[in-house]
């Protein structure tokens, strides 16, 4: 299970005891798993406020400075006001935390027992995400497109200047 680690990813911390008054979730924008969870959080209803913004985005690299915005693309991150990272399983718990209704779960699923099958979850839906991409994560900004009926396309980038990537 993914823990709690320092705004700059160096590892599990004991952060102080602060009242979580907000949580940012840090999603994959060009992933039709996320952007469906996406629009299926903004539809509960929160006991904590959760912002959406696209991982990797220029909002969420304005925001947060010190995180690893490559692996943001690869893991779900959500991080609190207070500083708090949580990645992958943890990061699932404490956002079912957020939500009225989820929040008995998040309790069941944060016990040892309710932790193999929350990680069970996440690895399912990670396996999912990397098969449906043949392991790869596709980007806009290297080159690939996404049409419904054709599926993913590549177009290499144009020479500036005459300089041409060598391969």
């Amino acid at each position: 299970m993914s823990a709690v680690t320092t705004p700059g990813g160096r590892g599990t911390a004991r952060v102080p005891a602060v009242p979580v008054r907000r949580l940012t979730v840090l999603y994959d924008a060009e992933c039709s798993l996320c952007t469906f969870l996406r629009d299926w959080l903004v539809r509960q209803p929160q006991l904590v406020p959760l912002e959406l913004v696209p991982a990797g985005s220029q909002e969420a690299r304005r925001r947060f400075p010190g995180l690893d915005h490559r692996a943001t693309l690869d893991d779900i991150t959500v991080v609190g006001e207070a500083g708090q990272v949580y990645r992958g399983t943890a990061a699932w718990i404490v956002v079912l935390w957020a939500l009225r209704e989820q929040r008995p779960l998040a309790h069941r699923l944060s016990t040892p027992s309710g932790a193999r099958l929350a990680k069970g979850a996440t690895l399912a839906a990670a396996k999912w995400r990397g098969a449906r991409w043949g392991g790869k994560v596709y980007r806009r900004a290297d080159g690939w497109s996404y049409d419904p009926g054709r599926g993913w396309t590549y177009s290499a980038p144009g020479c500036d200047g005459g300089a041409c990537p060598t391969g």
